[in-house]
């Protein structure tokens, strides 16, 4: 399975946080599965960051090759997809990861009920 983390599943992951649900942990921990983040989370991480709403250690490209996982770059098609959903959810970040995971068969990995109101895959 392809799964794509959203922000806070990524967060979470990355600081061993009991938040993350046991079967997402599973799910991500899996072998058999491959595991994106976002230049979308990449982004989000790094404005947070910078507006002192979040605290993140070390570079967020480190992170995310130290824990074996493949970034996802964001195309044209993608960000042109993400405009167009409908208005079910405001987060442009969120958004994103819904084109994303639509237009690449990917299953998202998230506990956000507004992501959910859109037709994705999900974990």
């Amino acid at each position: 399975m392809k799964l794509l983390l959203d922000t806070h599943a990524f967060l979470w992951w990355d600081s061993n946080d009991a938040h993350l649900p046991d079967a997402l942990r599973s799910a991500i921990a899996s072998p058999r599965n491959q595991v994106f983040v976002s230049a979308v989370t990449v982004w989000e991480i790094a404005i947070k960051r910078a507006s002192g709403k979040l605290i993140f250690g070390q570079s967020v490209g480190k992170a995310i090759e130290e824990h074996g996982f493949l970034p996802l770059p964001i195309s044209v098609e993608q960000a042109e997809w993400a405009g167009s959903l409908p208005q079910l959810h405001r987060d442009p970040f969120d958004r994103l990861l819904v084109a994303q995971a639509q237009l690449e068969g990917l299953v998202l990995v998230t506990v956000d009920e507004q992501i959910l109101r859109y037709q994705v895959p999900h974990f």
